[in-house]
Protein backbone atom coordinates (compact mmCIF):
# COMPACT_ATOMS: atom_id res chain seq x y z
CA UNK A 1 0.00 0.00 0.00
CA UNK A 2 1.61 3.71 -0.99
CA UNK A 3 1.05 6.21 0.94
CA UNK A 4 2.29 10.12 0.56
CA UNK A 5 3.20 10.75 3.65
CA UNK A 6 7.14 10.74 5.65
CA UNK A 7 8.69 7.30 5.42
CA UNK A 8 8.52 5.60 8.87
CA UNK A 9 12.31 6.70 9.38
CA UNK A 10 11.22 10.00 9.09
CA UNK A 11 8.27 10.31 10.98
CA UNK A 12 10.72 9.06 13.99
CA UNK A 13 13.28 12.37 13.24
CA UNK A 14 10.29 15.08 13.61
CA UNK A 15 10.02 16.56 17.01
CA UNK A 16 7.60 14.99 19.08
CA UNK A 17 5.43 17.70 21.07
CA UNK A 18 5.68 17.73 24.98
CA UNK A 19 3.96 15.36 26.59
CA UNK A 20 0.71 17.25 28.57
CA UNK A 21 -1.90 15.96 30.94
CA UNK A 22 -3.87 18.01 28.62
CA UNK A 23 -2.68 16.79 25.44
CA UNK A 24 -0.49 19.48 23.37
CA UNK A 25 0.27 22.64 25.06
CA UNK A 26 -1.48 25.20 23.18
CA UNK A 27 0.64 28.42 22.77
CA UNK A 28 -0.24 31.26 25.15
CA UNK A 29 -2.19 33.78 23.90
CA UNK A 30 -1.33 36.99 22.12
CA UNK A 31 2.14 35.92 22.03
CA UNK A 32 3.25 34.70 18.37
CA UNK A 33 6.45 32.90 18.24
CA UNK A 34 8.58 34.07 15.08
CA UNK A 35 10.63 31.93 13.50
CA UNK A 36 14.20 32.58 13.87
CA UNK A 37 13.65 35.58 16.43
CA UNK A 38 16.27 35.92 19.58
CA UNK A 39 15.73 33.74 22.28
CA UNK A 40 15.72 35.66 25.39
CA UNK A 41 19.35 35.55 27.70
CA UNK A 42 19.85 36.02 31.15
CA UNK A 43 20.69 39.02 32.99
CA UNK A 44 24.26 40.00 32.71
CA UNK A 45 24.83 37.48 29.95
CA UNK A 46 26.76 39.43 26.79
CA UNK A 47 24.78 38.72 23.35
CA UNK A 48 26.43 38.31 20.05
CA UNK A 49 26.14 41.80 18.85
CA UNK A 50 27.20 43.54 22.40
CA UNK A 51 30.53 44.93 22.53
CA UNK A 52 33.81 42.84 24.23
CA UNK A 53 34.38 44.82 27.34
CA UNK A 54 37.84 46.13 27.86
CA UNK A 55 40.82 44.05 28.51
CA UNK A 56 42.75 45.11 31.90
CA UNK A 57 45.97 46.04 29.68
CA UNK A 58 43.20 49.05 28.67
CA UNK A 59 42.62 50.07 32.44
CA UNK A 60 46.45 49.88 33.04
CA UNK A 61 46.89 52.48 30.21
CA UNK A 62 44.32 54.44 31.46
CA UNK A 63 46.15 54.62 35.13
CA UNK A 64 49.46 55.43 34.07
CA UNK A 65 48.13 58.00 32.31
CA UNK A 66 46.10 59.63 34.91
CA UNK A 67 49.82 59.15 36.87
CA UNK A 68 51.16 60.95 34.45
CA UNK A 69 48.94 63.94 33.81
CA UNK A 70 48.91 64.33 38.01
CA UNK A 71 53.06 64.44 37.98
CA UNK A 72 52.77 67.13 35.17
CA UNK A 73 50.54 69.00 37.42
CA UNK A 74 52.77 68.67 40.42
CA UNK A 75 55.80 70.11 38.12
CA UNK A 76 53.93 72.86 37.12
CA UNK A 77 52.48 74.27 40.51
CA UNK A 78 56.12 73.83 42.10
CA UNK A 79 57.66 75.46 38.84
CA UNK A 80 55.35 78.10 39.43
CA UNK A 81 55.86 79.07 43.28
CA UNK A 82 59.90 78.77 42.27
CA UNK A 83 59.19 81.79 39.64
CA UNK A 84 57.06 83.49 42.13
CA UNK A 85 59.49 83.31 45.05
CA UNK A 86 62.30 84.41 42.28
CA UNK A 87 60.45 87.47 41.07
CA UNK A 88 59.36 88.39 44.58
CA UNK A 89 62.51 87.87 46.02
CA UNK A 90 63.83 91.82 44.92
CA UNK A 91 61.35 93.49 47.11
CA UNK A 92 62.70 91.82 50.55
CA UNK A 93 64.69 94.33 52.36
CA UNK A 94 68.99 94.25 51.23
CA UNK A 95 70.18 92.47 53.89
CA UNK A 96 72.56 94.69 56.08
CA UNK A 97 76.46 95.13 54.59
CA UNK A 98 78.68 93.39 57.32
CA UNK A 99 80.82 96.25 59.64
CA UNK A 100 83.78 97.41 58.10
CA UNK A 101 86.63 95.51 60.25
CA UNK A 102 89.66 98.07 61.17
CA UNK A 103 92.92 96.33 61.27
CA UNK A 104 95.72 97.95 62.80
CA UNK A 105 99.04 97.08 61.99
CA UNK A 106 101.61 96.63 64.87
CA UNK A 107 104.14 99.65 65.17
CA UNK A 108 107.35 99.14 64.05
CA UNK A 109 109.87 98.79 66.75
CA UNK A 110 113.81 99.98 67.06
CA UNK A 111 116.06 97.58 66.16
CA UNK A 112 119.18 99.72 67.63
CA UNK A 113 119.35 99.80 71.40
CA UNK A 114 118.67 103.22 73.31
CA UNK A 115 121.03 105.10 75.09
CA UNK A 116 120.54 106.00 78.55
CA UNK A 117 119.52 109.84 79.33
CA UNK A 118 121.88 111.76 82.07
CA UNK A 119 118.98 113.94 83.06
CA UNK A 120 116.96 112.51 85.90
CA UNK A 121 114.03 115.17 86.35
CA UNK A 122 110.56 113.56 86.34
CA UNK A 123 110.12 115.58 82.47
CA UNK A 124 113.42 114.03 80.76
CA UNK A 125 111.90 110.85 82.68
CA UNK A 126 108.76 110.90 80.74
CA UNK A 127 110.50 111.59 77.55
CA UNK A 128 110.30 108.24 75.10
CA UNK A 129 113.28 105.96 74.81
CA UNK A 130 112.09 104.96 71.06
CA UNK A 131 109.79 106.45 69.04
CA UNK A 132 108.38 103.93 66.16
CA UNK A 133 111.25 102.58 64.59
CA UNK A 134 113.75 105.16 66.02
CA UNK A 135 116.08 104.66 69.06
CA UNK A 136 117.48 107.34 71.59
CA UNK A 137 120.96 107.47 70.05
CA UNK A 138 122.07 110.74 71.73
CA UNK A 139 120.35 113.78 74.22
CA UNK A 140 121.48 117.07 75.72
CA UNK A 141 120.54 120.93 76.76
CA UNK A 142 118.56 122.84 74.67
CA UNK A 143 120.06 126.14 75.07
CA UNK A 144 118.41 128.63 72.75
CA UNK A 145 115.14 127.50 74.86
CA UNK A 146 116.68 127.56 77.79
CA UNK A 147 117.60 131.05 77.05
CA UNK A 148 113.75 131.52 76.10
CA UNK A 149 112.76 130.69 79.91
CA UNK A 150 112.81 127.29 79.71
CA UNK A 151 112.36 125.65 83.18
CA UNK A 152 114.39 122.64 81.36
CA UNK A 153 114.86 121.95 77.57
CA UNK A 154 116.80 118.85 75.63
CA UNK A 155 117.84 118.39 71.93
CA UNK A 156 117.74 114.65 71.04
CA UNK A 157 118.45 112.58 68.52
CA UNK A 158 116.87 108.94 67.63
CA UNK A 159 117.99 106.80 65.16
CA UNK A 160 116.86 103.70 62.99
CA UNK A 161 120.10 101.86 62.91
CA UNK A 162 120.94 103.01 59.35
CA UNK A 163 120.84 106.73 58.01
CA UNK A 164 117.58 107.89 58.94
CA UNK A 165 116.93 109.67 62.19
CA UNK A 166 114.66 112.28 64.02
CA UNK A 167 115.47 115.13 65.94
CA UNK A 168 113.23 116.29 68.55
CA UNK A 169 113.45 119.27 70.78
CA UNK A 170 111.47 118.97 74.08
CA UNK A 171 110.77 121.93 76.96
CA UNK A 172 108.96 122.85 79.60
CA UNK A 173 107.57 126.05 80.87
CA UNK A 174 105.94 127.18 83.89
CA UNK A 175 102.81 128.57 82.80
CA UNK A 176 100.41 127.03 79.53
CA UNK A 177 100.44 130.58 78.87
CA UNK A 178 104.48 131.03 78.53
CA UNK A 179 104.36 127.51 76.36
CA UNK A 180 101.68 129.05 74.40
CA UNK A 181 103.84 132.09 73.50
CA UNK A 182 107.14 129.85 72.55
CA UNK A 183 104.71 127.76 70.74
CA UNK A 184 103.55 131.25 68.64
CA UNK A 185 107.20 132.56 68.19
CA UNK A 186 108.67 128.87 66.60
CA UNK A 187 105.88 128.84 64.32
CA UNK A 188 106.20 132.28 63.20
CA UNK A 189 109.88 130.59 62.16
CA UNK A 190 108.88 127.08 60.88
CA UNK A 191 109.58 126.83 56.84
CA UNK A 192 107.10 127.74 53.94
CA UNK A 193 107.41 124.05 52.34
CA UNK A 194 106.43 123.33 48.98
CA UNK A 195 103.26 123.21 47.17
CA UNK A 196 100.12 121.28 48.87
CA UNK A 197 99.94 118.84 45.75
CA UNK A 198 103.69 117.81 46.34
CA UNK A 199 103.90 117.24 49.77
CA UNK A 200 100.91 114.80 49.82
CA UNK A 201 103.00 111.20 49.32
CA UNK A 202 101.67 108.26 50.81
CA UNK A 203 103.49 106.12 53.03
CA UNK A 204 104.32 102.63 52.17
CA UNK A 205 100.99 100.04 52.98
CA UNK A 206 98.69 103.29 52.96
CA UNK A 207 95.14 102.73 50.40
CA UNK A 208 95.18 106.76 50.26
CA UNK A 209 97.43 109.52 50.20
CA UNK A 210 97.18 111.53 53.30
CA UNK A 211 96.03 115.21 53.65
CA UNK A 212 98.38 117.92 52.34
CA UNK A 213 100.51 119.83 54.54
CA UNK A 214 100.35 122.05 56.27
CA UNK A 215 97.89 120.95 58.74
CA UNK A 216 96.85 122.51 61.89
CA UNK A 217 94.89 121.83 64.77
CA UNK A 218 94.28 121.49 68.76
CA UNK A 219 96.17 118.99 70.49
CA UNK A 220 93.08 117.13 72.67
CA UNK A 221 93.47 114.97 76.28
CA UNK A 222 90.47 113.26 77.19
CA UNK A 223 88.45 115.27 75.39
CA UNK A 224 89.72 118.70 76.36
CA UNK A 225 91.97 121.19 74.37
CA UNK A 226 95.45 121.36 75.84
CA UNK A 227 97.66 123.04 72.87
CA UNK A 228 98.11 122.81 68.95
CA UNK A 229 99.88 121.58 66.58
CA UNK A 230 101.25 122.82 63.23
CA UNK A 231 102.67 120.24 60.72
CA UNK A 232 104.47 121.22 57.89
CA UNK A 233 106.65 120.08 55.13
CA UNK A 234 110.35 121.64 54.71
CA UNK A 235 111.23 121.27 51.10
CA UNK A 236 113.86 119.35 51.78
CA UNK A 237 112.77 115.74 52.62
CA UNK A 238 112.27 116.37 56.09
CA UNK A 239 108.88 117.70 57.77
CA UNK A 240 108.49 119.63 60.98
CA UNK A 241 106.06 118.86 63.61
CA UNK A 242 105.20 121.96 66.73
CA UNK A 243 102.96 121.50 69.30
CA UNK A 244 102.13 122.44 73.24
CA UNK A 245 100.80 120.04 75.67
CA UNK A 246 99.98 122.24 78.60
CA UNK A 247 103.47 123.67 80.03
CA UNK A 248 105.52 121.45 77.75
CA UNK A 249 106.57 122.63 73.98
CA UNK A 250 107.70 120.07 71.34
CA UNK A 251 109.47 120.74 68.42
CA UNK A 252 110.07 117.35 65.94
CA UNK A 253 112.28 117.00 62.45
CA UNK A 254 111.42 113.63 60.57
CA UNK A 255 111.69 112.31 57.10
CA UNK A 256 108.32 113.86 55.36
CA UNK A 257 107.05 110.56 54.40
CA UNK A 258 106.78 109.82 58.78
CA UNK A 259 106.82 112.94 60.65
CA UNK A 260 102.92 112.76 60.85
CA UNK A 261 103.28 109.09 62.01
CA UNK A 262 106.36 110.62 64.34
CA UNK A 263 104.14 113.16 66.01
CA UNK A 264 100.83 110.48 66.43
CA UNK A 265 103.38 108.05 68.09
CA UNK A 266 105.10 110.75 70.60
CA UNK A 267 103.58 110.38 73.68
CA UNK A 268 103.41 114.20 75.34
Amino acid sequence: MSTTGPSGEQRRNLPQPPPSSTGWASPTPGRAETPGAPLPRAEGRLGPNDPAPDAPADADARRRKLLLIGGAVVAVLVLAGVLIAVLTGGDDEAAPAPAAETVTLASPTPTAQPVARTSTTAFAAALPLSVLQYALAASGPEDAWLAAGALEAYTETYTDGASAQVVVQSGQWETPQEAAAQVAALAAALPAGIPADASASPTPGATTAPAPLPQTGEVVVDGQPVGTFTIVDAGDGTGVALWSNGTTVFRATAPVAQVRDVYAAFPL
